[in-house]
C-alpha cells in the first residue's frame, strides 16, 4: 500500500512567511558530486569532510557501522597535523570544513587535541569551521568556542532505548540536554540534527528531541531521516511513511518559528526523495540539502527564490 502523504498545515509557510525571506537555501556539500538540470555549478572543493579518526569508531552504530567516515578525507592518513591537512585544502580551492570523526566508548569525538589547530584555521587561513563533537566535555566546549566555530553538529537521541540500542551508549537522553546546556552556557552555535526513524525505522524519541532543541535554541535545527545503508544492520529498514515525516517537519515549524529549519543530506533515495523534498517545502522549512530534481521549480510555485551553496546545511561565505 502506498504511503500516505500528510496533508502540511498551510500555517507553516505563513509562519516562514511572517519570519524570513521569500527564499529557500540549498546546499551542496563536498561528500559527492552533485548535478541536476538546475544546478550544474557544484565545487566539491569549497567545502570538505574530514575524519581526525579515520574510519575508526568505538560505537560502530547500527545505522552506519563506520560507512558514513569513509566518505571523508583522512587525517590519520595525512602526513602532517590537521592544520596542514586544512592549509592543503586551502589551497586547492577550500571555504570550509566539517571536522568530524569516530567516537569514543563515552560518545566524544577526540577533538581536544586538535583545538589549537583549529584555531589556527580559523585565525590564519580564514576557514569556516563545522564540528561533530558527539558528546563534547566542558573543556572541549570552551575550546570550540575559542576556535570561533560556525556550528557544532550534535545529534540529539530522545529516548533510552534509541541510545542503548542503536548508539550502543550509556546513560539517558539528559545526556544531550546537558550537552546543548554545556554548549549553549559557552556560546557556541549549535547546528541539533534530528534524526527520523533512528530506532530501527520506528518514531520514538523524536519529540523529546525536538523538546530539548527547543529548551536551548540553536543556531539552527537540521532533520534528516533514517536512510538504510547497505552492509549494516539497518540495510533492509523501512523509513518512516511520509505521513510521518511530513507530521514532523510540520511540528518543527511549528515549535521553532523564528529558528532556521533545514532538510540534511541523509534522507531516502528514489521515488520516496522527492516526495519528502516537497514536504519541506510546503512544511515552511528554510533550506534542503541535494535537492531532487524539479525542486527549483516547485519552489517557484510557491514563491519562493532558490539559492545554491556548495556548504553543508547554513554556511554562508
Amino acid at each position: 500500500m502506498a504511503s500516505m502523504v500528510h496533508e502540511i498545515d498551510p500555517a507553516c509557510l505563513e509562519i516562514r512567511r511572517a519570519n524570513f525571506p521569500d527564499r529557500i537555501n540549498f546546499f551542496a556539500p563536498g561528500l559527492k558530486k552533485y548535478q541536476t538540470p538546475e544546478y550544474s555549478e557544484h565545487d566539491t572543493a569549497e567545502f570538505v569532510s574530514l575524519s581526525i579518526t579515520g574510519t575508526s569508531c568505538a560505537l560502530n552504530c547500527e545505522h552506519c557501522q563506520m560507512q558514513v567516515l569513509r566518505g571523508m578525507a583522512d587525517l590519520s592518513s595525512f602526513d602532517g597535523s590537521l592544520f596542514n591537512l586544512c592549509e592543503e585544502l586551502r589551497n586547492r580551492g577550500a571555504k570550509g570544513v566539517l571536522i568530524s570523526g569516530g567516537s569514543d566508548r563515552e560518545g566524544r569525538v577526540p577533538l581536544l587535541p586538535h583545538i589549537p589547530d583549529m584555531i589556527r584555521a580559523r585565525k590564519e587561513l580564514g576557514l569556516i569551521l563545522r564540528v561533530h563533537p558527539g558528546l563534547p566535555d566542558e573543556e572541549t566546549c570552551a575550546g570550540l568556542k575559542e576556535a570561533d566555530i560556525d556550528g557544532a553538529m550534535v545529534d540529539i537521541i530522545g529516548h533510552e532505548d534509541t541510545m542503548r540500542e542503536v548508539y550502543h551508549l550509556p546513560g539517558t537522553p539528559d545526556a544531550y540536554d546537558a550537552v546543548l546546556e554545556r554548549l549553549e552556557r559557552h556560546q557556541v552555535p549549535t547546528v541539533p540534527h534530528i534524526i527520523l526513524g533512528l530506532h530501527f525505522g520506528r518514531m520514538l524519541g523524536e519529540r523529546n528531541a525536538l523538546e530539548m532543541v527547543k529548551r536551548h535554541p540553536p543556531k539552527l535545527l537540521v532533520l534528516v531521516i533514517l536512510m538504510p545503508l547497505s552492509g549494516t544492520p539497518m540495510a533492509s529498514v523501512t523509513p518512516p511513511s511520509l505521513e510521518e515525516i511530513g507530521g514532523f517537519f510540520e511540528a518543527a515549524r511549528l515549535a521553532l518559528p523564528r529558528t532556521p529549519v533545514m532538510l540534511g543530506c541523509a534522507r531516502p533515495l528514489g521515488e520516496m526523495k522527492p516526495k519528502v523534498d516537497r514536504l519541506a517545502v510546503d512544511a515552511g522549512l528554510n533550506g534542503i540539502a541535494y535537492p531532487s530534481d524539479g525542486l527549483v521549480d516547485y519552489a517557484r510555485e510557491r514563491n519562493l527564490e532558490s539559492k545554491f551553496v556548495n556548504a553543508c546545511c547554513g554556511v554562508t561565505w
